[in-house]
């Protein structure tokens, strides 16, 4: 049962969400960002990610006592408050949407994280157990089993669907592949592609990295089971009907909106939707000490085939990408948009993506967390990118990304 408070809340959030979703102002930005990802800028765009924020909403500021709820209830207050003060080109869009609620189990050996906590109770960091250790080990390992809980799919959706439909719609499709607190889920739309993250969670980085030089055919052996899992969830998704087009604000990777002419719009009901009509976001950044030569022949070719039966593809995270771009390049023919974060080399990096592919840079997150603030190195990064992409005619993003915290200065 739903309170009155509870109630009351979620729907006042709702009608401040439609508030922001019916400016006009939001076809235009939509309409900046489609210019973007179809290499015909108009404007750079510059998204800033709030996610990561662990006190951007505080939990004083929140009313509903369900998990579920007061989860949702922190998904609609962080689109509303980032619509109410940042400024920058966010689109918020008629409509809130829910995922499917997936089981996805493990490959024949478990990857359990071990979190250290902060003195306020935040996740500070975390490792893994890395449980393949041995040839003996990677014998155990087998693709993993997806399931989908239809049942508790529509519950939540018809729930919301009558606390707030009547003044936000509700939609359900897709699902979020790094977030499992249900109602909370600020990845939706990513269709994750990228290999050596599971990889390094089930080997570790120091074998990750030695292995492709003593022991290369183990390495090759793992990969070969976490490409054909990836390949078989994404098939399992398609066949399912799971799949939502993420050509609207459901990111094609985390930062960056997926609008964009070569692809289908996303419709209210969306069906037989195809991994072609869709974005995939493929990265590896724990590859990113091995030489480039190395990374094309052990993982390239693995993340390569799992992009080829969608539509575009973005390649990138925090990883330096300058030196082995040529070879994505090559393996990855609906290649549309590359991360550019500050590991890389920004002017070799626009006059290598030229007005080919969008450039989409990531600021470097440091200048602007902490107790004191660095303004004018965080003028100095975008000053620098401005001069590298004018240059070159780059389509240009700025995604303002792992900025983890504020010292509780939202005013940055």
């Amino acid at each position: 049962m739903v309170d009155a408070t509870e109630r009351n809340s979620l729907r006042a959030l709702a009608a401040r969400w439609m508030e922001h979703a019916s400016n006009p102002e939001m076809e235009e930005r939509r309409r900046l960002w489609r210019a973007v990802k179809d290499l015909k800028m108009e404007r750079p765009v510059i998204l800033v990610e709030t996610c990561m924020l662990p006190d951007y909403i505080g939990q004083d500021e929140l009313v509903c006592h369900d998990p579920y709820l007061r989860n949702v209830e922190k998904s609609l207050f962080e689109i509303v408050r980032h619509a109410d003060e940042i400024g920058d080109d966010i689109v918020v869009d008629p409509y809130f949407r829910i995922p499917w609620e997936l089981e996805i189990g493990d490959y024949g050996l478990p990857i359990e994280a071990y979190h250290a906590i902060s003195c306020d109770g935040s996740d500070l960091a975390y490792s893994f157990d890395f449980s393949v250790r041995s040839e003996a080990d990677a014998d155990k390992l087998h693709l993993r089993e997806n399931r989908v809980d239809r049942a508790l799919s529509h519950q939540r959706h018809a729930l919301l669907q009558e606390i707030f439909g009547d003044i936000l719609p509700v939609r359900l499709g897709g699902y979020d592949p790094f977030d499992t607190d249900p109602g909370y889920r600020p990845w939706l739309g990513n269709l994750f592609g990228g290999l050596t993250m599971n990889l390094f969670k089930l080997v570790g980085n120091n074998n990750l990295l030695y292995w492709v030089y003593d022991n290369p055919a183990l390495i090759d052996r793992i990969m070969k089971i976490i490409h054909a899992d990836r390949v078989a969830h994404f098939q399992f998704l398609e066949r399912e009907g799971l799949l939502y087009r993420n050509t609207d604000t459901w990111m094609p990777c985390p930062g960056s909106y997926g609008f964009v002419s070569d692809l289908p719009d996303t419709t209210e009901d969306d069906r037989d939707v195809r991994l072609k009509d869709c974005w995939v976001w493929v990265e590896s950044q724990e590859s990113a000490p091995i030489s480039p030569k190395m990374f094309n022949e052990f993982f390239l070719p693995y993340i390569a085939d799992v992009t080829r039966p969608f539509g575009l593809a973005y390649w990138g995270c925090c990883e330096a990408v300058h030196d082995r771009l040529p070879y994505i390049e090559k393996a990855i023919p609906n290649l549309r948009a590359v991360s550019v974060s500050g590991w890389s080399n920004f002017f070799k990096m626009a006059e290598m993506l030229g007005k080919k592919y969008v450039y989409s840079r990531k600021p470097t997150p440091a200048y602007i967390s902490g107790a004191y603030p660095d303004w004018e190195r965080v003028e100095k990064d975008v000053r620098d990118t401005l001069t590298a992409t004018i240059r070159e005619g780059c389509n240009l993003e700025i995604c303002f990304r792992d900025i983890y915290t504020v010292n509780d200065d939202r005013s940055r």
